[in-house]
């Protein structure tokens, strides 16, 4: 017996480190955290040790009295679920882990930790409902859950959050009217930001109680409708009231902060009318509603279709008689130069059909290669690079340099060709530059971080050459042209079929869904820096793909200078079994040629091109395929660009019918799939770079049309 208890003693005395030394519930739960994440970087993580007694030594990790009081994770791509674990921290204070990539719900036990003085999470992929149990959380001062994918109405529990200084919910999903007594309850906002929702309803009377309000109260780009509450006014001037883009409808109550807004505050919103907007109020409420742009365009169809379809017949007419006359005269002075430039430069001679004076791809103004008429390689191709990037592509240098091609282009950044090789595949082949430049390995890495961008709305890099003299840039060919030759034409072309209303939104879709590859999935998370409508390639079935990806720079490697920044194209006519070959005629248009229009405003004094750049390009592409003008446009004797056209007609109370493409009059049964695109178009051009979409969330709200 005695031997018995005095082994049991060994054995626990043996084992009393091991009780001393286990890790707390705190850091179990730590731990069960980081076990549902799928990825994240192991560097970060390293100081987690499951051998430690609490976990206030990690990184991330804060204690008061050996209490965790704050988690925080900013920007450490983690990627999986928040685990319910966390709930168990009953001390803690700060839960902040933005700019992840967590996914799945909120777990309702996640608000079991009561004590939560912050809770952000920001700028992740969470989704589902807000769990009411949100309401537990009596000490909450700041609640960020922006640009996620949280859905459902906002429940109405959150009113007893009652010390919130901050909530921002905008950039989701969530819907339906806001809760009762939100004003009345939440009187310590001094943020409050729901915009970029599809939330319903009038806005709450008691918002006037949010006398605390500082900055900004953002309402923009949801669909409330009703009355604006004269209460509004009632909120500090230094607030600035954001209501445009939703359904409200009535006058603009003239009381003080609402008196000292400017139109911005209220646009795109159908039925407003008085001042600062441009609109008079009626009497008659029909009569305001008939003047609306973005709502019930077809009221006045009828009364201007048969003038419109006459002046249409009349000017198209015109447009074709003119076309055949400069389409005429052009291809006869190309005939005239061709002939002249041909017979007259010395050693002039005939090669694969074509009189040309030199006929290889490393030659300016061919229509053709040849191979023979290349120098020797020890004379002019003596240290070449030619690397295949797609190797489903068999071809050689040789044969690309002997193939038949076509000049389709020059523009700001080379040359460009119709490559079609001897077994019939066709190529795109961009020439960059004439020489000069030794800098093969930076030409090396970019372009090659350029061809591991694979996406099926982008255009693909296949292959690539380089020497001291010679830079060729070898692209997937498409052979339905640009999308600024499908949306307008171009002079001399006979046949064109304009695009419609479901095409159009395909190739927005497209176009957002490779804009947010570039910005969210590629290596470098690229800015493409230059979007517009000329470098947006149509495939089959008329599949957008963003072209030209990062020529800025290729061209300052290969010694390439820029010398102007829009399409200026020669060629030969079109066969005509391609009605939309790649821009083969010069472009009549001013307009196509001011590229500058589609840049950012801040573009002109920022030194590096952001994603915002390309947000609001894209914007303006969309105002283009929707209005199917030019993005600078013509009004009396002034010019103006078509973003501050389409505000100007918004502020003036246009119907729809008036800034709509004509080609799309018999699509006005889709005008709310029209609505909702022109409502992310008109946010993707906000000036402020900061309140402009993500191209996720673009594309989240795209995803739903259609």
């Amino acid at each position: 017996m005695a031997f018995s208890i005095l082994c049991c003693l060994i054995l626990l005395l043996w084992n009393c480190p091991a009780f001393v030394d286990s890790l707390n519930e705190e850091g179990l739960a730590l731990l069960s955290f980081k076990g549902s994440l799928k990825e994240f970087p192991e560097s970060f993580f390293t100081s987690w040790n499951s051998s430690d007694e609490t976990p206030c030594s990690w990184l991330g990790v804060a204690c008061k009295q050996q209490r965790v009081s704050s988690l925080s994770i900013p920007n450490r791509a983690l990627s999986g679920t928040l685990s319910s674990d966390l709930g168990k921290l009953s001390a803690i204070r700060h839960l902040n882990l933005p700019g992840n990539i967590l996914f799945g719900s909120l777990p309702s036990d996640l608000f079991n930790a009561t004590e939560l003085r912050s809770l952000n999470l920001t700028g992740n992929s969470l989704s589902g409902p807000l769990p009411p149990q949100i309401g537990k959380l009596n000490h909450l001062l700041h609640l960020d859950l922006s640009h996620n994918s949280f859905n459902g109405s906002i429940p109405s529990s959150i009113i007893q959050c009652k010390r919130l200084k901050t909530l921002s919910l905008d950039k989701n999903f969530f819907s339906g009217p806001l809760p009762n007594g939100l004003g009345s309850n939440l009187t310590t906002l001094q943020k409050l930001n729901l915009s970029s929702n599809i939330l319903t309803g009038s806005i709450p009377l008691d918002f006037g109680n949010l006398v605390t309000l500082k900055a900004t109260l953002d309402m923009s780009h949801n669909s409330f409708t009703g009355r604006i509450p004269e209460s509004l006014g009632k909120l500090p001037l230094s607030v600035y009231i954001d209501l445009s883009y939703n359904n409200l409808s009535g006058p603009i109550p003239q009381v003080d902060n609402l008196l000292s807004a400017g139109p911005t505050a209220f646009i795109g919103n159908p039925f407003l009318c008085g001042p600062p907007l441009k609109l008079p109020c009626s009497s008659n409420t029909d009569d305001i509603n008939s003047q609306s742009l973005i709502d019930h365009p077809s009221i006045n169809v009828g009364r201007k279709s048969a003038k419109g379809r006459k002046h249409f017949h009349l000017g198209f007419v015109v447009l074709i008689v003119t076309g055949i006359i400069l389409g005429t005269c052009f291809f006869g002075w190309l005939f005239f130069y061709t002939y002249k430039k041909v017979y007259t430069s010395k050693g002039g001679k005939m090669i694969g059909g074509c009189n040309i004076e030199q006929t290889s791809i490393v030659r300016k103004d061919i229509f053709c290669f040849a191979k023979d008429a290349l120098d020797t390689p020890s004379e002019n191709m003596e240290q070449y690079n030619f690397v295949r990037l797609d190797q489903q592509i068999d071809f050689t240098l040789d044969q690309l340099l002997t193939a038949s091609a076509f000049l389709l282009g020059k523009s700001g950044f080379g040359i460009v060709y119709k490559v079609v090789l001897e077994n019939g595949f066709t190529l795109a082949v961009r020439r960059l530059g004439e020489g000069g430049s030794q800098r093969f390995k930076d030409y090396q890495t970019e372009v090659e971080a350029i061809g591991k961008i694979k996406h099926p709305n982008i255009v693909s890099l296949r292959a690539y050459c380089w020497s001291v003299e010679e830079k060729l840039l070898i692209y997937e060919y498409l052979a339905n042209g640009d999308l600024s030759t499908a949306l307008h034409g171009k002079a001399g072309m006979v046949f064109f079929t304009p695009l419609s209303w479901p095409v159009r939104l395909r190739i927005i879709k497209g176009t957002a869904n490779g804009l947010n590859h570039l910005h969210e999935c590629s290596p470098k998370k690229y800015v493409h820096g230059n979007l517009k409508p000329s470098n947006i390639l149509l495939g089959q079935n008329m599949q957008p793909k963003i072209s030209d990806l990062g020529l800025c720079r290729l061209a300052n490697i290969s010694g390439e200078s820029p010398l102007f920044h829009f399409e200026q194209n020669t060629s030969e006519t079109p066969p005509q079994n391609l009605p939309y070959e790649l821009a083969t005629t010069p472009v009549s248009s001013p307009a196509v040629a001011v590229g500058s229009h589609y840049k950012a405003p801040e573009a002109s004094s920022a030194r590096k091109p952001s994603q915002k750049w390309d947000v609001y390009s894209f914007g303006v592409i969309m105002l283009e395929m929707i209005s199917g003008k030019f993005p600078l446009i013509q009004v009396g004797s002034v010019e103006m660009d078509i973003v501050r056209w389409f505000h100007l007609s918004i502020e003036e109370g246009k119907p729809l019918l008036d800034v709509l493409d004509p080609f799309l009059a018999h699509d006005l049964d889709m005008q709310d799939e029209i609505i909702a695109v022109l409502n992310v178009a008109l946010a993707c051009v906000h000036k402020s770079p900061e309140k402009r979409p993500s191209m996720r969330y673009v594309c989240e709200v795209l995803a739903r049309l259609g």
